[in-house]
């Protein structure tokens, strides 16, 4: 039985002091799930109590969500090849060196500045990405642009759009009703600059429905429906491994807890993240819009990992 003491007292304290203005999450453990909802949805320009069956912006969790589910699957299933070139799958990518094990565990070495990014419109982004600089050095190094690249390859294996995909090849078998690319109606504010409904991310906003790196608006039921997904079938069992040929720990998509290693996690940049032990079938689905006051990444890193922490520790 999952003790949620602890963990409550410290994500009220981080209510108090202003590290996210509140939080909807759930503790799985197997069929049983938990749900709270804790503080405010939004601070700025007044304070409106958050409630339940709210979309967020899940920013990078979209990368498992999404992308990462549906290239795990062809992976497990045979259709693509870890090793393989990008480019093989990816004509138009540049490089010939790329393969889908680089980009899935980001040791792709991809040196991701694009000149001018934000004044780019959608065609020219994509152009600046699949022409993207590849550097030599294949140690661990998170960039979108892998995921960016993956959701490109993922269009041309379809011949769809990734919005199309991510319905057809997840979304619909698994039940997930309120999952989607923004813009969306029903969502919690993130920045106060930006309007309710639509993408935190710049790179997501050009791309839209091309984004495989973020994009995507989900509920927590729904994101239940995902992890109790993963939960069914013992092929996710293969993800508590390295996959990678880096400096760190990698699965694939997913990132390997270091202090422990049956915790799988994907974080969101918004404040969102996603905690997963499949062998013990036990979850953590995490939704705040911690940009919605201010922007320290840096020790929201610090906060976050805290506060995974504590809750691996109420297990």
């Amino acid at each position: 039985m999952w003790k949620k003491e602890k963990v409550i007292e410290l994500i009220n304290a981080y209510i108090e002091q202003d590290i996210f203005p509140g939080t909807n999450f759930a503790v799985l453990e197997d069929q049983k799930m938990s749900e709270y909802v804790l503080g405010n949805a939004t601070l700025i320009p007044e304070k409106t109590p958050l409630a339940s069956g709210k979309m967020w912006d899940l920013a990078s969790v979209t990368k498992v969500v999404g992308t990462g589910t549906v290239l795990i699957n062809l992976v497990f299933a045979g259709k693509i090849d870890l090793d393989e070139k990008l480019k093989t799958y990816l004509p138009e990518f540049s490089n010939e060196t790329l393969t889908i094990r680089h980009l899935l565990t980001h040791t792709s070495g991809i040196d991701p500045y694009i000149k001018d990014r934000n004044e780019l419109g959608p065609e020219a982004l994509k152009k600046a990405i699949l022409n993207i600089q590849v550097t030599d050095d294949k140690t661990f190094k998170y960039t979108d642009i892998n995921f960016i690249l993956l959701g490109f390859m993922l269009e041309e294996f379809f011949g769809l759009e990734l919005d199309e995909i991510f319905q057809s090849e997840v979304f619909d078998p698994w039940e997930m009703k309120k999952t989607t690319f923004g813009p969306v109606e029903n969502a919690v504010a993130t920045s106060p600059n930006i309007p309710v409904g639509t993408v935190h991310d710049p790179k997501a906003r050009v791309l839209g429905t091309h984004c495989g790196s973020a994009g995507l608006f989900s509920d927590l039921t729904s994101l239940e429906k995902f992890v109790q997904a993963y939960f069914s079938d013992d092929s996710y069992l293969q993800l508590v491994r390295d996959y990678s040929n880096g400096s760190k720990k990698r699965s694939l998509a997913w990132d390997i807890l270091e202090k422990n290693e049956n915790w799988i996690l994907h974080t969101g940049y918004t404040g969102t993240f996603i905690l997963m032990n499949l062998k013990e079938k036990k979850a953590v689905i995490f939704l705040s819009n911690r940009v919605h006051i201010k922007d320290e990444r840096a020790q929201w890193i610090k906060d976050r990992d805290r506060l995974i922490e504590a809750f691996i520790a109420g297990f």
